[in-house]
């Protein structure tokens, strides 16, 4: 070990120690040792690191920073260079504000529109997630700092995310749920990772000697320091024998002395503690040189830029029909409108010209929605707005402005509806900014539906019939349904562009940028239409992946169910031509010639298909993937790489990675459903058997998987399901204390869950209900710093179970007899509170006592 000499003259306190957090964000600091203190900070798009008195719950603000894109945002201009430089960005910014560990990306993969948290990864793609992911960790690590994907692994809701199992096969684990990890620790070496709250197939993430060990660090290599979610331990003696280094945020000593108890047990050796004090250290020494030596400012100017770049990047063009005379039907002075738009040509609405007359629409040009709720709020440097776009720029000619609808949703204002409309029918064209409001997609909750509020929507169907020439830019995180795109001539889908998205979608909007993102999640056409619809989020403790590999694109594709806009998808303001395609097993080269008038970036996809394949799997998969600009006229040739992953599937018999031997397809596109070329291969196998011989798995060879039957997914699993008593524990979360033989503990969970019923049905989730609401016992023992410990949350525990109930009967006689039940009911409370209170004083003397040592 590097650190050797080091850790020999640490105590078995300090080295324990240097295992949790001292505070929210930092570790202990041991100054006689030369050991400083680590600090961490929310950073996916952005730094967010805290002020005296702030928590990693978002209670206190956080210093000023660049709010760039969010990862859906950036993963839709499928640019890895392009993430690589908002990574140094992100470390320049880290570095200034004397923070080690950049928490972030997220990668985690979206198997459901609905998850809340979308908004923060990459992709439904494993390649494509983690090829970006990878690309910020270089970008991030360049500058000497740590980045910290998380989070792993298989968490996929928000719903329980504490306490909720995550049961799939290991194929689909392998395939889908780690390999976008795997890209990242194989080509970026991060020095940190994070763990997920959930458990996977019954164990806790963050105790996971499956995924900690056996995978992570024996199998793919890596050699850096594993931190949990925050409040995300569930055993720390238990993570830390599976490889957990960090147990945070603060759980003041108790975690220490849990760690030393699990020792003089003999439940973890102390050698345990040295390996994983080698990984602290490391990170923390590695990482403080390199923070030290930066300057405690970063080029504010120069980021908002990159920020704007990115932004313009990941824009998507859905829509962009040509503005002709027919569309003026509606007569009146639409149709003047039309017959200056559609003079010479019936050209694409989009980009407009210099001078085009514009009525702006809605409450997000005035009020962008630019990032999503949660961990990960950025508190920006500056913030630009399209109404302030329009206004300071001489390309358009704003004639005005109007709200259109109330953005949180709720009945539509015909007052306001009426005068978009009045506006709209003064313009050539009207720009109606539509989305998801802040409380739709946040961390801690689900999305309710996939839709736009209805007030939107009917604004939109109002304004289209003043004047049909409607540009949309759609802002939100994921996806939506788009029924209502035949009220929109145009419609530019601006993700969560940041705080200079509003400049980007005015570039995009106007041809100063040439469009050239691509979705990088299928969008349905219903919701109903999602493999996982009725079963997510679970609302029981475990969360069963029955669709196995067969959800996005592989499911729509395999199952031959129609889509809005499939994976991969994005219109450009130019064309572009494939021709000219070689293929080999290594590598596929070809041709690309932009046939159109204007500059313009064109990403091509590689997808893999084995039609004959007696191994069952999705019809084709993206294995690679080039983003490249061409003039107008110009042609490049193009290759694009095949590496060890772009041929392999997981064997459950024999389990590892095998190939199935055979001709396999690669087919070269703009999309998943637009393949432009198709060459074949012939591909020697390794000769497995098929691991599924004889098991009745049909449902999963024809990507039928809406309704998997019990026995099916059985044999995808390889053993029976698993089932889970409901008795009281520490993972118990608070929602199930409604259903407790506790009193006080009932009515707690009663009111909680009223909080959160109640707003579910205003339209806007209570989300400090919602943490409460999916917490788990322990989590009090987790968050709350020096206040409590677990012997705090085994009382609650006991009390839960009836410990309370037990003082009824001293309740009843004292009032009985004496007739005195206030009396009563204050014996009653001491009996429920002296052991909660005794286990606040013990935990308060045992850390007093610790710290000393210290």
């Amino acid at each position: 070990m590097a650190h050797a000499d080091l850790i020999a003259r640490m105590t078995l306190e300090q080295k324990c120690a240097l295992l949790s957090g001292e505070t929210a964000f930092t570790t202990y600091a041991f100054p006689e040792l030369g050991v400083p203190s680590l600090q961490f900070s929310d950073g996916p798009h952005g730094m967010r690191v805290q002020g005296e008195g702030a928590n990693h719950l978002g209670i206190g603000g956080s210093l000023p920073a660049t709010c760039f894109p969010t990862a859906v945002t950036v993963a839709n201009s499928w640019d890895c260079d392009l993430a690589e430089q908002i990574g140094e960005a992100l470390a320049e910014e880290s570095a200034a504000q004397k923070n080690n560990v950049v928490l972030g990306p997220g990668l985690c993969i979206k198997r459901d529109p609905l998850c809340g948290r979308n908004f923060e990864y990459f992709s439904e793609d494993p390649y494509l997630a983690g090829k970006m992911a990878a690309a910020y960790v270089r970008g991030i690590q360049s500058r000497g700092l740590s980045a910290c994907p998380k989070h792993y692994a298989v968490n996929q809701q928000e719903t329980r995310r504490q306490a909720s199992d995550s049961v799939l096969d290991e194929r689909t684990l392998r395939e889908i749920y780690l390999t976008g990890f795997e890209i990242a620790v194989k080509e970026a070496a991060p020095k940190t990772i994070m763990t997920s709250y959930n458990l996977v197939n019954g164990t806790y993430a963050n105790e996971n000697e499956h995924l900690l060990k056996d995978i992570l660090r024996d199998e793919w290599g890596f050699t850096g320091a594993v931190v949990t979610d925050w409040g995300g331990s569930n055993d720390h003696a238990a993570g830390v024998k599976a490889g957990s280094t960090f147990e945070m945020p603060g759980p003041a000593l108790g975690s220490t002395r849990e760690l030393m108890a699990a020792i003089a047990a003999g439940e973890i050796s102390e050698a345990d503690v040295d390996a994983r004090c080698e990984e602290a250290l490391e990170l923390i020494l590695s990482t403080d040189t390199a923070r030290q030596s930066y300057p405690d400012r970063f080029d504010v100017d120069v980021h908002h830029e990159l920020a704007r770049k990115a932004a313009a990047a990941g824009i998507v063009l859905l829509k962009n029909d040509a503005a002709s005379r027919q569309t003026a039907s509606r007569g009146g002075q639409a149709e003047g409108n039309a017959a200056r738009l559609s003079e010479g040509s019936a050209s694409p609405l989009l980009p407009l010209a210099q001078g085009t007359k514009v009525a702006l629409i809605g409450d997000f040009a005035k009020t962008p929605r630019y990032q999503g709720a949660g961990s990960s709020l950025v508190n920006s440097t500056k913030l630009e707005t399209l109404l302030d776009c329009m206004q300071a720029s001489d390309k358009l000619e704003l004639i005005g402005y109007e709200q259109g609808f109330n953005r949180d949703g709720g009945p539509t204002d015909p007052a306001k509806v009426q005068a978009a409309k009045e506006l709209s029918a003064k313009a050539d064209v009207a720009v109606v900014c539509l989305g998801l409001g802040e409380s739709h997609e946040s961390e801690g909750a689900e999305r309710m539906r996939m839709q736009l509020e209805e007030n939107q929507l009917e604004l939109l169907a109002e304004v289209s019939s003043a004047n049909p020439h409607v540009v949309v830019h759609l802002f939100c995180g994921s996806s939506i349904e788009t029924s209502w795109t035949r009220d929109a001539q145009a419609v530019l889908y601006c993700a969560l562009g940041g705080q200079a998205g509003a400049a980007a979608a005015f570039d995009v909007l106007t041809g100063e940028v040439t469009p050239s993102g691509k979705l990088s999640e299928t969008w349905p056409v219903a919701y109903a239409d999602v493999p996982t619809a009725g079963r997510f989020p679970s609302e029981d403790f475990s969360s069963e992946y029955r669709e196995g590999l067969f959800f996005g694109y592989r499911y729509f594709q395999t199952a031959h169910v129609p889509v809005a806009y499939p994976f991969g998808y994005g219109m450009s303001y130019t064309s572009f031509e494939y021709s000219k395609l070689t293929a080999t097993p290594g590598q596929v080269s070809f041709s690309i010639t932009n046939t159109g008038s204007v500059t313009g970036a064109e990403i091509a996809q590689l997808y893999v298909a084995k039609p004959d394949a007696q191994v069952f799997r999705p019809e084709s998969e993206l294995k690679g993937f080039v983003k490249i600009e061409l003039a107008a006229g110009e042609t490049k040739q193009v290759t694009i790489p095949l590496d060890d992953k772009a041929f392999r599937y997981f064997n459950v018999k024999t389990n590892k990675w095998e190939i199935e031997g055979g001709t396999y397809e690669l087919r070269v596109g703009s999309s998943s459903e637009d393949i432009r070329c198709v060459a074949t291969v012939a591909i020697a196998g390794t000769g497995a058997l098929n691991p599924y011989e004889g098991l009745d798995v049909s449902c999963y060879e024809t990507g039928q998987v809406k309704d998997v039957s019990d026995a099916q997914f059985a044999a995808l699993l390889g053993h029976e399901i698993p089932s889970y008593s409901k008795t009281i524990s520490r993972n118990s979360c608070v929602r199930d204390l409604g259903s407790s033989r506790s009193p006080l503990l009932m009515a707690v969970s009663k009111v909680v869950s009223g909080m959160v019923n109640s707003s579910y049905k205003k339209g806007a989730p209570n989300l400090n209900a919602l943490f409460i609401h999916n917490m788990p016992l322990r989590a009090i023992a987790k968050n709350a710093g020096a206040v409590a410990d677990m012997k705090l949350v085994d009382a609650l525990v006991r009390e839960a179970k009836g410990w309370g109930l037990a003082g009824i009967i001293p309740f009843l006689l004292i009032g009985i007899l004496s007739g005195q039940w206030g009396i009563a009911v204050v014996v009653w409370l001491l009996w429920v509170l002296v052991p909660i209170v005794a286990a606040l004083i013990g935990n308060s003397v045992n850390n007093g006592n610790l710290a000393k040592k210290l």
